[in-house]
């Protein structure tokens, strides 16, 4: 065994989309790193732009490598790497080899899946559940798009 912290260190993996980064965001990347105690190291799984094409309908405004770039520039974020096209959390988790997985308030279906692979494998890993950011109401990209929507279209209206 290792002496000294860098042995100790905790990763926290949290995943997500981050398209158009809010305040809520920044409130789940900080309250995941919080989650793996002091000195945790955080690994931020960002997805494609084909899952979320999938998942969701529609593709993100901003490209997967932007996405990507700007969520590592945060200061909470240790490393932000680009997800697996099919959403393999088992490669993820395989790659990241977290010791407490973070998910979203909005991410019941990632929560089962992962507590589903961790009792499979018989992991130890710990999976919590960030709450919502509900402080104001820009607190989701879909609320920031209706707004700029909602803006733009009484602008134009006017003219």
């Amino acid at each position: 065994m290792g002496c000294g912290k860098a042995s100790k260190r905790r990763v926290v993996l949290a995943t997500g989309t981050f398209d158009l980064l809010h305040y809520g965001h920044v409130y789940y990347l900080t309250e995941a790193k919080k989650a793996g105690g002091e000195d945790a190291k955080l690994v931020v799984v960002v997805a494609r732009d084909k899952t979320v094409e999938r998942l969701k309908g529609s593709r993100p405004i901003m490209p997967e490598n932007q996405r990507r770039a700007v969520v590592e520039a945060l200061k909470v974020v240790d490393e932000a790497l680009l997800g697996y096209e099919e959403m393999d959390m088992d490669k993820v988790v395989e790659r990241v080899k977290p010791d407490v997985i973070a998910v979203g308030h909005d991410q019941k279906g990632i929560e089962d899946k992962l507590r589903r692979l961790i009792r499979d494998k018989n992991l130890n890993i710990k999976v919590v559940r960030i709450g919502r950011f509900s402080e104001e109401n820009l607190n989701s990209s879909t609320k920031i798009k209706m707004k700029i929507v909602e803006q733009y279209g009484r602008a134009e209206r006017k003219r």
